[in-house]
């Protein structure tokens, strides 16, 4: 989503985080981000986590745009499932644009995936966006906004936890 797309939400319903993770769930929830939630907590960071902050019922979309807006900081945790959810995609869309709106900080962290893979979108990216385009063949814009945003945050300097 552009910049010129996100609109600042009532300050009274958007709630502040410390920290925002952006992450595949199938794919780290159960190991790394849960280890990392933990030694966010233990250190006294307050981070967004969609499993415990919002509630059944609340609608994803909003209440991930007031968590987004509310946050200082984005952590956004590159797997290899990471570019086939959709959710994730729109997610990193809107931290890309809020991060270029705000001067806020992301750091991006490659976990068991390639640097130059999500930067590319090749390998299991490339195939994940095979899959976009053909979904969504009538919003082809929405998919390069999408891509810009991969290379946008892989610009940054971050960590390569491959194998560790």
């Amino acid at each position: 989503m552009a910049s010129s797309k996100i609109q600042r939400c009532s300050s009274s319903h958007t709630k502040n985080f410390d920290v925002f993770v952006s992450f595949r769930g199938t794919d780290t929830r159960n190991g790394f981000t849960n280890h990392l939630f933990g030694a966010l907590k233990e250190k006294g960071v307050v981070a967004f986590r969609d499993d415990q902050t919002i509630q059944k019922g609340d609608f994803l979309d909003s209440e991930l745009l007031h968590a987004i807006e509310g946050s200082q900081v984005f952590i956004v945790v590159f797997s290899k499932n990471y570019a086939s959810s959709t959710w994730c995609m729109k997610e990193l869309t809107k931290i890309v644009a809020w991060v270029q709106q705000t001067g806020r900080t992301l750091l991006p962290i490659f976990y068991d995936v390639d640097p130059s893979e999500v930067r590319k979108q090749s390998g299991e990216f490339a195939k994940a966006f095979a899959e976009h385009e053909e979904r969504f063949k009538d919003d082809l814009g929405m998919i390069k906004e999408w891509r810009e945003a991969l290379k946008t945050s892989c610009d940054r300097c971050g960590w390569d936890m491959q194998n560790k």
